[in-house]
């Protein structure tokens, strides 16, 4: 039995009433027709779209298009799912047992544990400090390893903190889980998203058998209502798995919507220039607002993504967030939904109405 996914639940009660969603994960949205215009013929196309079902793996040009993401995936190491959070939920599924160990990158994105928990397994955090920066510590993770150990969950750009691994750190991690032949999960959904695209790191599986990727195009491309994500993997076993226990979940994937990210994808460069132009712009003025409230909050600037994660420095922070959306009609999520004890909260960086929303703040303080 899985408990309450918290952070679902929190949106589930705020997120349609709220005038500003200042605590959004994903980027700005656009139209069917904004989407299509990208490409002269894709709204015929879009007409023609046959509504039968579709190859359960993902489309084969849907699945090609993906694979530009990497350096050496074809499109059979694809598998599309109905969202990033069906993916999560095949993969533990797959490769773990009840009495398995597995390490987490914390705080993080609920299913990445509590699916794990509900199987049996014995989860471990591997935790993320504000004092650090939100740098994780790889001499921690060699500590947290045990013999029963068989994944770990690493999320970088990271949800909720913007925390973007290094290259060398990243080398090492993958480094580390293959000579401990350990399946490395990489929830990579917010990759390209990097402020500097220098600092992008490779994608995990890239780099072996060891590793499975994550991708969506909800969070980067800011396209969340297509539903669409995928893993990418050259481990044919945890394929195999994954593939064969869709048959029991969505079966196969909608057939508008495989389409509709097919466009996406081919034109992702442009969704991404798009969606960092809005980040960047937000995150200036968001820098502004703690600057001049450090007495409030602190605040570590992210390195990419559409979030970050600054901490209120007095009071409660689930009352604070409650005030704010009740009297002010701001959206926050308090750490808390995170597990988080520490008075952190979420802030969304990729609305357009940001400037808005931080005028209110403003204003309610």
């Amino acid at each position: 039995m899985l408990p309450p996914f918290k952070l679902e639940r929190y949106f589930a009660k705020y997120e349609f009433n709220a005038e500003f969603l200042l605590s959004s994960s994903d980027c700005e949205a656009m139209s069917i027709a904004d989407l299509l215009a990208f490409e002269p013929d894709a709204a015929q196309k879009f007409q023609n779209v046959w509504l039968g079902y579709t190859e359960s793996q993902g489309s084969p040009a849907l699945r090609k298009e993906i694979c530009n993401l990497y350096t050496s995936i074809q499109a059979e190491d694809i598998l599309v799912h109905t969202g990033a959070g069906e993916a999560i939920y095949l993969f533990m599924h797959a490769t773990l047992q009840a009495d398995d160990h597995i390490i987490v990158h914390s705080p993080g994105y609920q299913s990445l544990s509590e699916v794990a928990k509900g199987i049996g397994c014995e989860v471990s955090s591997w935790m993320a400090r504000a004092e650090n920066n939100w740098a994780l510590d790889l001499d921690e993770l060699r500590a947290l390893v045990r013999p029963n150990t068989k994944v770990i969950v690493v999320n970088t750009p990271h949800n909720p903190t913007g925390y973007l691994m290094s290259r060398a750190d990243f080398d090492a991690l993958n480094q580390f889980a293959q000579e401990k032949n350990l399946i490395l999960f990489s929830d990579e959904v917010y990759r390209e998203s990097e402020y500097d695209p220098s600092t992008r790191l490779p994608a995990a599986c890239d780099y072996g058998e060891h590793a499975v990727s994550l991708g969506v195009t909800s969070k980067t491309y800011g396209l969340a209502g297509l539903r669409i994500g995928w893993v990418a993997t050259k481990n044919k076993k945890i394929y195999e798995s994954m593939a064969g226990l869709k048959d029991y979940t969505t079966i196969c994937n909608s057939a508008p919507s495989e389409f509709l990210a097919e466009v996406a994808m081919r034109n992702r460069q442009k969704l991404i220039d798009r969606n960092l132009a809005i980040i960047k712009s937000n995150v200036v003025l968001v820098d502004d607002f703690f600057t001049r409230h450090a007495d409030l909050f602190s605040w570590v600037r992210p390195q990419a993504g559409s979030m970050g994660f600054p901490k209120l420095l007095q009071g409660d922070i689930e009352k604070f967030c409650e005030r704010i959306v009740q009297q002010a009609g701001i959206m926050l999520l308090p750490g808390t939904m995170y597990d988080d004890t520490q008075n952190h909260f979420r802030i969304g960086l990729g609305r357009k109405n940001l400037p808005e929303a931080v005028e209110r703040l403003e204003d309610f303080i």
